[in-house]
């Protein structure tokens, strides 16, 4: 593991999506999330963080220190009770227990020292505040969801194949917007970096994550998903150069077209000129 990052960053993310469903929101019936004063669409922080989570679990299988802790089908009381069987825990006095199996959580689990995590249930190994934020994603203008009815030449059971005298459909619906581009906006902090041991090279995975997450995330649900510009603001000091909100600012992105089916259907503008001192722009896509 190398040490800690010692700057602090700032980064935007558009992404889009083409006659898919990008977050559904199973409080409406799985219908993409919706701002219901506006019509935008939203993606929410944890959809995209399951994301990366994923990505990485996928790029990183079997390496030291890039286990997932929040994965599918994990019991997290079972891993934190394993942290807790390690040797340098143990060794431990009841007071410094906790921390002790912090600290090895953040070791072993990259989303840990990443994103944070809550772990006080079971035998305790504390609470972890994430360097990496991010915000939800919004899309830029109205988006539109569609509901389309489906059928299925096949029934579940020979009882609904009776009931049907041998037609065996099946009835349903698919939600769906025909084009969304999105905006999310993320931080990371220096000085929580240091607490989890977040390092350059966990930083750098992070960013091919962002790049590459929906390249293995296909689904019919989804439509086509693409990552479309990643802007980075670097700062040379550890707790920052210019508000966040004041670099956001220079990115600005507008329609063309009244009803946009395409990337292309917007103008996406990045000011460059007068950055303030001690901050620097990566476009990483």
């Amino acid at each position: 593991m190398s040490e800690p990052i010692k700057n602090r960053y700032d980064f935007i993310l558009l992404f889009d999506v083409k006659d898919g469903n990008p977050n559904g929101d199973p409080d409406a019936g799985n219908l993409p999330r919706l701002d219901p004063e506006t019509g935008e669409g939203l993606v929410t922080d944890v959809c995209l963080k399951r994301k990366v989570r994923n990505y990485v679990q996928l790029v990183s299988a079997g390496k030291e220190g890039y286990n997932i802790f929040i994965k599918e089908k994990a019991v997290l009381n079972l891993l934190i009770d394993k942290v807790h069987e390690q040797a340098d825990v143990k060794a431990k006095e009841k007071g410094e227990k906790t921390d002790a199996a912090r600290q090895n959580m953040c070791r072993w689990y990259y989303d840990v020292r990443s994103f944070g995590a809550v772990m006080t249930t079971g035998k305790n190994a504390g609470q972890v505040r994430g360097p990496v934020q991010m915000t939800f994603a919004r899309s830029v203008g109205q988006v539109v969801p569609l509901e389309h009815s489906i059928t299925r030449m096949a029934v579940a059971t020979e009882a609904e194949a009776e009931k049907q005298q041998g037609d065996n459909r099946t009835m349903g619906r698919k939600f769906t917007i025909p084009y969304g581009l999105y905006r999310c906006h993320g931080f990371v902090s220096a000085p929580l970096a240091a607490q989890t041991g977040f390092s350059k090279n966990d930083l750098a995975l992070f960013w091919d994550a962002l790049k590459n997450m929906f390249e293995h995330d296909r689904s019919a649900a989804r439509g086509e998903m693409s990552t479309r510009k990643l802007v980075v603001f670097r700062h040379d000091s550890v707790y920052g150069n210019a508000p966040a909100h004041e670099l956001f600012e220079r990115l600005t992105v507008s329609r063309k077209v009244a009803a946009p089916r395409a990337y292309l259907d917007f103008d996406v503008v990045l000011d460059r000129t007068d950055l303030p001192p001690g901050v620097t722009i990566d476009e990483k896509v």
